[in-house]
């Protein structure tokens, strides 16, 4: 969401994609004394960003279920606020999907959806063995193909 110094998207980051990766189109660009680094792929640009929080606004859970996240969502400032362990877990397991479907391209949008499951599977009462080993293969192949 390209929150301003939340982000891990940062120079040092980038120079080490220019060492260990090879995605010549995340790596930094040097104009004479400018430094620009490029948008990367995963980054969601404003008015696609303020399509989620207004989605988040609009939502309403069952009681008991979630809390309100909808009063956890300013769409002035783009931001949420004051969410709890517990909203941060319904926000990891069940809307990351949902939230960012047509917004993000498919191979990110499909390792998101992996690192869902993934977490869904991890918090669950009864922890399947098989089924976790097949997520993390799945988790990378799908981040071989970005």
């Amino acid at each position: 969401m390209d929150v301003k110094g939340k982000t891990k998207d940062n120079i040092k980051a980038r120079l080490d994609v220019a060492l260990f990766c090879n995605r010549n189109n995340m790596e930094l660009v040097c104009d004479g004394l400018r430094v620009a680094k490029p948008r990367a792929s995963f980054v969601l640009e404003k008015n696609a960003q303020l399509l989620v929080y207004k989605w988040l606004k609009s939502l309403r859970f069952p009681d008991g279920h979630a809390s309100n996240i909808s009063r956890l969502v300013n769409t002035e400032e783009c931001r949420l606020y004051g969410m709890k362990s517990h909203d941060c877990h319904m926000f990891m397991q069940t809307l990351i999907p949902l939230a960012f479907r047509d917004l993000l391209l498919k191979g990110i949008w499909d390792a998101l959806t992996e690192i869902n499951y993934f977490f869904r599977d991890i918090c669950s009462s009864k922890l399947n063995v098989d089924h976790i080993e097949r997520l993390e293969m799945n988790i990378v192949e799908t981040m071989c193909k970005l």
